[in-house]
């Protein structure tokens, strides 16, 4: 048998190790920056590009795509070259991946503080850079495929399935969530309205963290656990079941996000059903992963890359067990839009994603270099320190999520609501976001522990750029299965219809949910009372995107008691027909402004944004006083009208070319209605004096930016609002 000589490529292997620790270190601080902003709201008072709004979305796509991103590519090819005795196909697309992925990160860090972002939770990149990161993706997954054709293993490893399976769906979720109509060069708006946009949107949402936080991660699992343990993995037959029930199952599960939304029943209900499946393949994968050091514990207790590889995987068990529990509706009621969400989420990130690339890199690098760990007990106290910086990151948030729960549904024997005031739940549950940033301060000085090992380890060895290695030729065999062959076994051994199976698998649970929201316009009905957005509004909705208000505040009020007391009459699929993007957000940790049109004055709200703790003593809603000071550019708005008709929403063309008239007429009335207090009018009029004295220019009120945004959030409800409120009346007379 011929055996032939090659070398594996550890210099890609490095450089997306080197990218983890950077981008690692970075996303975690700007994480615990925010975390800080809890207790300090204006700790970055004035920075517009440091506002939490826009810090927001660069922290998870610090976190998910740069920090977890680059340990997947640094885990996939130091494994998958391995796993098929074969270098990658090719130097130039490795090269390609991994600057080109470099180059989107640094695109997201420019453009998310400036304010581009499409709001859409984990895709809010805009168009040009979604268009690199589908180019990016494909030279990864063409790299793999290539390198699988070439290979010298008769038969792909489990760990080699999930990679697939992840670079298939991956692309499949990435190109249709980010359909978007350009208005220019970095603004575009979803292809999708109101309702679709959102099913569209978790459907994306919920699977990136299946397919990018959680397949890629198992793949890593079946390789780097069995490689650290010493020891062959648990069950090979329960890693093919855990594989296509995890893939199969996992797509269905979105509209669980949307629970008690305007999403139709049937689409909430099938979401339910397949979340709570998902246990199954779920904890067959942890079982398998903890399984594998059965007989190894010795080795456990010693090794610190192992110690964070079980923590992780139970990690991966707990999260997967919670994510379940919290799609069932009853317990949704009291989860959704709190911060036990936000526990939930950041033990899987902390827990999963984080020890087990910590375990990872603590593998890798000393057999990279040749060398062995610096230290031993610097690893352990990161496990520790870690560890501990887990438990008083997520046991707080848990308690800050029921107390939310439990005190926005109390009630008064009168029927009123005991905590009428939103701001009483915020100051109850401050003492546990102080206890989360403390956590989150620990888990940073673990990774910073680790830094300065790794770092040091590094400069005692010696890295190898080309590793030898040699292994038989693969010899041609019939296509056909042999005898006594399994199914399965002869899948392994082909990759393209291994490829074509899984795809298959992933695209049956969205083809059915999707398809039918989007196709048949009776699911979403519609309201004759509910207008476009006026071009003014239409300005102010944009700077609401901008600025990251749905980060903070939903627009979805769902049909409990509770909150149609506290914000009014629940929401209604048609109310969103016109929303391009639809904004429901994900988390209060302010009220819900879906029918805050109207509630409070025009002058409300420019104090409330230029000073938020004047207006609610308490808030901890950071400044926004750069809309007050800043003229709005309003240029490009019949662009975007033309581009929302293009969408379908019924712009007429007099509308379009009147656009300008009517946005001056509507600011103008608001600048009226700011006059009415005597304090504005003596402080914009002392202003205006003090420009012309000084010779700089003055900006009319009506051409500032906090117009543009009154003018949106007093009109978000009024369509159907009013209407009833105008029933109500007669009635009563």
């Amino acid at each position: 048998m011929e055996v032939q000589q090659f070398s594996y490529d550890n210099q890609i292997v490095k450089k997306f190790i080197y990218a983890t620790l950077f981008w690692g270190i970075i996303g975690m601080l700007v994480g615990l920056l925010l975390a800080f902003m809890f207790m300090f709201p204006n700790l970055t008072d004035g920075i517009s590009w440091l506002s939490f709004g826009r810090l927001r979305p660069l922290h998870t796509n610090a976190v998910i795509f740069a920090f977890v991103g680059n340990a997947i590519f640094a885990g996939v090819y130091y494994s998958t070259q391995r796993l098929l005795k074969a270098r990658m196909f090719s130097d130039f697309l490795s090269n390609l991946n991994f600057w080109g992925w470099q180059a989107i990160i640094v695109a997201a860090a420019i453009t998310l503080p400036l304010g581009y972002t499409t709001s859409k939770e984990y895709a809010e990149l805009e168009w040009p850079i979604d268009l690199a990161i589908a180019v990016i993706w494909v030279a990864f997954g063409w790299n793999l495929i290539g390198t699988m054709i070439k290979r010298r293993q008769r038969h792909l490893y489990v760990a080699i399935w999930f990679y697939l399976a992840t670079f298939v769906t991956v692309a499949v979720l990435h190109i249709f969530n980010s359909l978007e109509l350009p208005v220019s060069a970095l603004k575009s708006y979803s292809v999708y309205a109101g309702v679709q946009d959102a099913l569209v949107q978790w459907w994306y949402g919920h699977n990136a963290v299946a397919f990018f936080l959680t397949t890629p991660f198992l793949g890593l699992m079946y390789y780097f656990v069995p490689k650290a343990a010493n020891r062959p993995i648990y069950s090979y037959r329960l890693s093919i079941v855990h594989f296509w029930s995890l893939i199969f199952i996992y797509i269905w599960a979105g509209p669980h996000h949307l629970l008690y939304s305007a999403l139709p029943d049937w689409a909430q209900n099938l979401g339910v059903a397949f979340s709570v499946m998902l246990i199954a393949p779920s904890w067959g994968g942890m079982i398998n992963g903890l399984l594998t050091l059965r007989g190894a514990w010795d080795k456990v207790r010693v090794d610190p890359t192992l110690k964070f590889m079980v923590v992780a995987i139970t990690g991966y068990g707990m999260a997967t067990f919670e994510g379940p529990m919290l799609s069932l509706k009853n317990v949704n009621a009291i989860a959704h839009f709190s911060d036990w969400v936000i526990a939930h989420v950041h033990v899987g990130a902390l827990a999963w994603n984080g020890f087990l690339t910590f375990g990872m890199v603590y593998w890798l690098v000393p057999k990279m270099f040749k060398t062995r760990l610096h230290s031993l007990p610097m690893a352990n106290f990161h496990f520790w320190i870690g560890t501990l910086g887990i438990i008083l990151y997520a046991l707080p948030m848990y308690v800050a999520g029921f107390t939310q729960a439990l005190m926005w549904k109390d009630f008064n024997p009168d029927g009123s609501l005991v905590y009428g005031n939103f701001l009483e739940t915020v100051n109850e549950i401050m003492p546990m976001y102080w206890m989360r940033a403390i956590g989150g301060s620990l888990y940073i000085i673990g990774f910073i522990v680790m830094l300065y090992n790794i770092v040091v380890t590094i400069r005692s060895g010696s890295a190898v750029v080309d590793e030898k290695a040699e292994a038989p030729a693969l010899t041609r065999v019939s296509a056909r299965r042999t005898v006594g062959e399994t199914f399965h076994t002869w899948l392994e051994r082909k990759p393209i219809q291994l490829t074509l199976l899984a795809t298959i698998a992933i695209l049956i649970g969205g083809i059915i949910q999707i398809v039918p929201t989007i196709l048949v316009k009776s699911n979403i009905p519609t309201i004759t009372s509910v207008k476009p957005y006026t071009p003014l509004e239409l300005e102010g909705r944009d700077l609401y995107i901008r600025e990251g208000c749905v980060s903070c505040h939903s627009q979805m009020v769902r049909p409990f008691r509770s909150e149609v007391e506290r914000y009014g009459e629940y929401a209604k699929a048609g109310e969103f027909v016109y929303d391009h993007p639809f904004l429901w957000g994900s988390k209060r940790t302010g009220p819900d402004l879906l029918r805050v049109g109207g509630k409070y004055s025009d002058n409300w709200h420019l104090n409330h944004m230029y000073d938020p703790q004047s207006m609610s003593s308490g808030s901890i809603m950071p400044a926004y006083q750069w809309l007050v000071r800043n003229k709005h550019d309003r240029s490009d708005v019949q662009d975007k009208m033309r581009a929302m008709v293009s969408l379908g929403v019924p712009y007429s063309e007099e509308e379009i070319g009147n656009a300008f008239t009517l946005m001056e007429e509507q600011a103008l009335q608001i600048e009226k209605n700011l006059y009415s207090d005597p304090d504005f009018a003596k402080s914009y009029e002392e202003d205006k004096s003090r420009a012309m004295e000084s010779g700089r220019e003055f900006v009319e009120m009506k051409d500032r930016e906090i117009v543009a945004m009154i003018a949106y959030l007093q009109r978000l409800g009024t369509d159907i609002k009013v209407k009833e409120t105008d029933q109500l009346l007669s009635e009563n007379k």
